[in-house]
């Protein structure tokens, strides 16, 4: 399998890579992890002349090699060489957790990414897709027909929450409404524009706790700051850095709405473990969230600007708490019903030991 960096990293794509190297180990196959060093885009293009990365890629007899898709940039190009290399013998497996190209930014770093993401994903055999939004991206850049599969992560990472009772408890307990948001501190997770609309609403009903990575981008939480400080609502904002297992528990246990109404996701593995707390999710309606958040039941779906209408929201629940409630009860048993991790990755693990039963039985007709 290759990466960029640690599967220890906390974003949703380094966790479901890391469920799945642990179930596969489990299962009892032989996982041999290549760990590229994270650089700037221009600086992966030039691993795909690495003669060293092409030479550990071909020294064993690998049965597949798994590949990150956020890798594209440093094996776009390499995929290809190695095909000359090895005659097509090793299937080549992407890994999607979101396309590059399709989220939003200047228009030629776009056109660059998309190029080369193209040319990428034209040189893999089979996918696994975390969500059809991500599979129909995936077609959407090339005329793909070959092996794939979507295996949505499961929401249980992290349990769910104890006793339902808590719901009616924390959904009637006065003072404002603890909003939660789980995301590294990055432009594309759109923390700025939703400072800006709670910064709007009365100071009394609303304090957010923020839970992700504070030295991704340092240029943009310099810019979050910034903004705080500005709008004068440092006592009602925390930016708790990264925190997972008991405090991130913790955090979700004692929050009442989980809050991301401008992040296009591939996924949203912390909008899913979320609702196992009970938390109504407002998100962003471009990506894979909906496919999982039903608007009006389980939280709120928002097109791009509608930010009257997330602040409206936040301002009704604050004062129907009967709704809250109910909403609360809705996201924790949607959460509860859906696939969990393990069923996930045991199908992930049937569809990769067909793929390599397929090589074997072309292997053995050639032979």
């Amino acid at each position: 399998m290759i990466i960029y960096g640690s599967l220890d990293t906390l974003t949703g794509g380094f966790l479901y890579d890391k469920f799945l190297v642990k179930h596969l180990r489990r299962k009892g196959h032989e996982i041999y992890i290549v760990s590229l060093p994270w650089r700037r885009y221009g600086r992966h293009l030039l691993d795909n002349f690495s003669t060293k990365l092409k030479s550990g890629l071909t020294s064993k007899a690998y049965d597949l090699i798994l590949q990150d898709e956020l890798n594209h940039p440093s094996l776009f190009w390499l995929n290809h060489k190695l095909r000359d290399t090895d005659g097509h013998g090793t299937p080549l497996v992407s890994i999607v957790h979101q396309v590059l190209s399709s989220q939003p930014r200047l228009l030629p770093l776009n056109k660059l990414y998309k190029t080369v993401e193209k040319i990428y994903l034209a040189s893999i055999d089979a996918f696994i897709f975390n969500s059809a939004t991500t599979r129909s991206r995936v077609q959407r850049l090339i005329n793909f027909t070959g092996p794939s599969i979507v295996a949505s992560p499961g929401g249980d990472r992290l349990g769910h929450l104890p006793a339902a009772e808590h719901l009616k408890a924390r959904a009637g307990q006065g003072g404002p409404l603890e909003l939660v948001f789980v995301g590294n501190v990055t432009p594309i997770k759109g923390l700025a524009p939703l400072i800006e609309i709670l910064a709007m609403l009365p100071p009394e009903i609303w304090r957010l706790t923020v839970v992700g990575s504070l030295t991704m981008d340092p240029w943009h939480v310099r810019k979050v700051k910034r903004l705080i400080s500005a709008k004068n609502i440092g006592r009602q904002v925390i930016l708790a850095g990264p925190l997972d297992g008991d405090e991130l528990k913790n955090t979700l246990s004692g929050s009442h709405l989980f809050v991301m109404p401008f992040s296009n996701e591939g996924f949203g593995i912390a909008h899913l473990e979320a609702l196992a707390y009970g938390l109504p999710v407002l998100a962003s309606a471009t990506g894979a969230v909906k496919e999982f958040i039903r608007h009006g039941d389980n939280g709120f779906l928002y097109a791009a600007g509608q930010t009257k209408t997330v602040a409206k929201t936040i301002l009704n629940l604050h004062k129907d708490r009967d709704h809250l409630l109910k909403l609360s009860e809705t996201a924790l048993q949607s959460a509860i019903s859906r696939p969990g991790w393990n069923e996930t990755m045991e199908s992930v693990d049937h569809f990769l030991m067909k793929l390599v039963k397929q090589r074997r039985k072309l292997d053995h007709l050639d032979g």
